[in-house]
This record gives C-alpha cells, sequence and structure tokens, in this order.
C-alpha cells in the first residue's frame, strides 16, 4: 500500500512538472555581470528605467576602479510583462572606460509593450 502511495506521488509530481509553462523568463535579475568584468575593477548598478520621446530607455553608469582603460562588452535584452524578450534583438556593443572614470551606457526601445531590461556584462 505504501509502495503504491509513493508510486502515485512521483507520477503526480512528474505529471505536474511536464503541464506547467516553460516559455516563461524569470526576468527579477536585471543585471548579469561575468566575474571577469569585476576583477577587471568595472562596477555598476542595475540599469534605470524611464521613458524619453515616446520610447522606453534603459541606463547604467560603470565606474571603473582601476589605473588602466577597460573595454566591456554590454547588451541590454528588453523583455514585456509577461516576460518574454521583445524583437528586433540588440546587437552587442562595447565601450571603453577609461581609468578612474565613469561612463553611461543606454538603449532605446520603441516597442510600447516593454516594462523589463536586462544589462549583461562581460569582457
Amino acid at each position: 500500500m505504501k509502495r503504491t502511495i509513493a508510486t502515485a506521488m512521483v507520477i503526480l509530481a512528474f505529471l505536474s512538472g511536464c503541464s506547467s509553462d516553460r516559455t516563461v523568463i524569470n526576468t527579477s535579475q536585471s543585471l548579469v555581470m561575468e566575474s571577469s568584468v569585476l576583477s577587471a575593477g568595472i562596477t555598476t548598478d542595475e540599469p534605470v528605467m524611464s521613458e524619453h520621446d515616446g520610447q522606453q530607455r534603459a541606463s547604467a553608469e560603470l565606474f571603473n576602479q582601476q589605473g588602466a582603460s577597460v573595454t566591456v562588452h554590454y547588451r541590454f535584452y528588453w523583455y514585456d510583462d509577461k516576460g518574454l524578450e521583445i524583437l528586433p534583438f540588440e546587437r552587442p556593443r562595447q565601450v571603453s572606460v577609461p581609468a578612474h572614470a565613469k561612463v553611461e551606457i543606454s538603449s532605446q526601445t520603441g516597442n510600447l509593450t516593454a516594462s523589463k531590461v536586462r544589462l549583461y556584462l562581460y569582457l
């Protein structure tokens, strides 16, 4: 009897996992930074969203704490309120952050359904 109940529980757990919607992306993490970026002395805060000329705008400031310039690659990912990525995808870009200085990076989208943004930084 115990074996039947345990088997039924495993089957129910499996079936409930199969029926869940796996297309939604968790967009609660708005900043993704590879460890090499931190090792190079670059720090930043999460991107800030605002509206600019009828478009959604995201921006962040990169700070270089080292004595040499650092080239950082980055990409903004835009999501709607359901967590789906908005097309067209933005191309990766790069910026050189001078020694002991800060640089603002930004992105804009004309898609009015954009409600979340994620910034990915790498060297």
